[in-house]
């Protein structure tokens, strides 16, 4: 192994005051300061308390039936990544990821739906009244003559009163 010389003592630059501190003294000062700013608490801490548990700052705690719901739409929102993945990759794969492409395969979904919940609608609204069938026996008393209608204020409230 080779052994390195000693260092020479350097000399003090002109206009430097030399240090009267040795480096012992500097040493053990550190090792004051580490000491004074440093604690450590071994102390077991309590497993239980008698305090209740306190609302924290930040995001409120949620119910069982909202965590659930959350969780559920985290998951389908999830389910739409594979197939837009899908279409970027064959776009980009078949070199026509044009606007015109993208505007064709945004819309087709709408497009189909439009019509789709439309003749839904129509076919619901199609289905004849039911005939109403009123049997009474005895004398029967209908007076509409005799109710006071008044709607006031801004927001609208009918109170009907005989």
């Amino acid at each position: 192994m080779t052994t390195l010389p000693e260092p020479t003592p350097t000399a003090i630059a002109a206009g430097q005051a030399t240090n009267p501190l040795s480096d012992s003294v500097i040493e053990a000062a550190v090792n004051d300061l580490v000491r004074q700013t440093s604690f450590r608490d071994d102390s077991p801490l309590p497993q239980y308390g008698p305090t209740p548990p306190v609302e924290q700052p930040g995001t409120p705690s949620m119910s069982a039936r909202t965590t659930e719901v959350t969780r559920a739409v985290m998951f389908c929102s999830l389910a739409t990544v594979p197939p837009g993945l899908i279409a970027i990759g064959v776009m980009v794969a078949s070199e026509h990821a044009d606007p015109t492409v993208i505007g064709m395969i945004c819309a087709a979904p709408a497009v189909i739906a439009v019509p789709i919940l439309a003749l839904a609608r129509l076919l619901r609204g199609a289905k004849p009244e039911p005939e109403v069938h009123n049997h009474y026996e005895g004398p029967v008393y209908q007076d509409q003559r005799n109710v006071h209608s008044s709607t006031r204020g801004v927001w609208a409230k009918t109170n009907n009163q005989q």
